[in-house]
């Protein structure tokens, strides 16, 4: 049975609809992916499903509790880690956590318990009494995944955990993300890495103004949508070349700024005519999500 499903959501603000009828239901233990543009609606989405926001139309079940009519209690067995980090800097790392497990209404004891594994888990054992002016980027955004794991959580929403962060402070958030879905944790997660949503989703859905156009696992969505093999060629003559022999030896072209993306079943053909131009510069890799992701969204830029 779900852990969280939504029927037919809707909601519009100042007359304009941003949530425009999405429909899903999560499984427990699953990773599932909520990618779209800025302002594609995912975390209004994410709002709605955890009663924070009523919405026009449709209906939530959050740990099997109607929302927002028990969003209270339903928030009980869930975690959340927000798009920005809200620790408190007046506070200890170990004064947040502890803080924040009031909320929830568990005895200080109980909290106090916890943190020092939460504190390994999010690899900052030994900073329980640092103040969080004096934690890192990546610090402070471990701590809010450990401050969301406070409450032994079943489900755990996570928008944009890694967003920010160097490769080698995502790599490790990757990591603890892997170890919750061992342990049976449910996670739903916004994210604008593709490769992060490849490594983690078992399923994701792809979301543009209010609405879901693409769902699946990473690689249905790739086999779905997208040719695969790519060759992205830039160079003096690219774009003459793309308008003419590139065009009869793709199945698809696309141009973006300087680069042109050349996508077919067979490279073969078309990297024969790339070694034949030494003018021109070419990378050639199988296909991936962020193709299928602009392919279906679009290369304009969102604000």
């Amino acid at each position: 049975m779900a852990v969280l499903a939504a029927q037919n959501l809707r909601k519009s603000y100042d007359g304009q609809e941003v949530i425009a009828g999405v429909s899903f239901g999560i499984a427990p233990g699953e990773c599932f992916g909520l990618l779209g543009p800025n302002g594609a609606g995912k975390t209004t989405t994410l709002r709605l499903c955890l009663g924070l926001t009523r919405p026009d139309g449709g209906s939530v079940e959050l740990m099997r509790r109607p929302v927002p009519g028990e969003a209270r209690p339903a928030r009980a067995r869930v975690g959340v880690v927000p798009q920005m980090d809200n620790l408190d800097p007046d506070f200890t790392v170990r004064e947040n956590l502890l803080v924040y497990g009031r909320y929830f209404g568990l005895p200080d004891r109980t909290t106090r318990e916890r943190i020092p594994q939460l504190l390994e888990f999010a690899g900052l054992a030994g900073r329980a009494d640092s103040r969080i002016q004096t934690l890192s980027g990546g610090m402070k955004r471990r701590l809010t995944l450990a401050r969301a794991l406070i409450n032994d959580p079943d489900l755990i929403f996570m928008d944009e955990p890694t967003t920010g962060l160097d490769p080698q402070a995502r790599h490790l958030i990757w990591e603890r993300l892997k170890q919750l879905l061992a342990q049976g944790k449910t996670i739903v997660l916004t994210t604008h890495f593709m490769e992060e949503a490849e490594r983690l989703c078992a399923r994701l859905a792809i979301m543009d103004r209010g609405r879901f156009i693409a769902e699946g696992s990473p690689r249905e969505l790739i086999s779905r949508h997208i040719e695969p093999h790519v060759a992205e060629v830039h160079g003096d003559g690219v774009m003459e070349w793309a308008e003419g022999e590139a065009g009869a030896l793709a199945s698809r072209v696309e141009k973006s700024g300087e680069t042109v993306f050349c996508y077919t079943a067979d490279p073969g053909p078309l990297l024969a005519s790339l070694s034949r131009r030494p003018d021109l510069r070419y990378l050639h890799r199988p296909a991936d999500l962020e193709d299928v992701f602009l392919k279906l969204t679009g290369r304009e830029l969102r604000d």
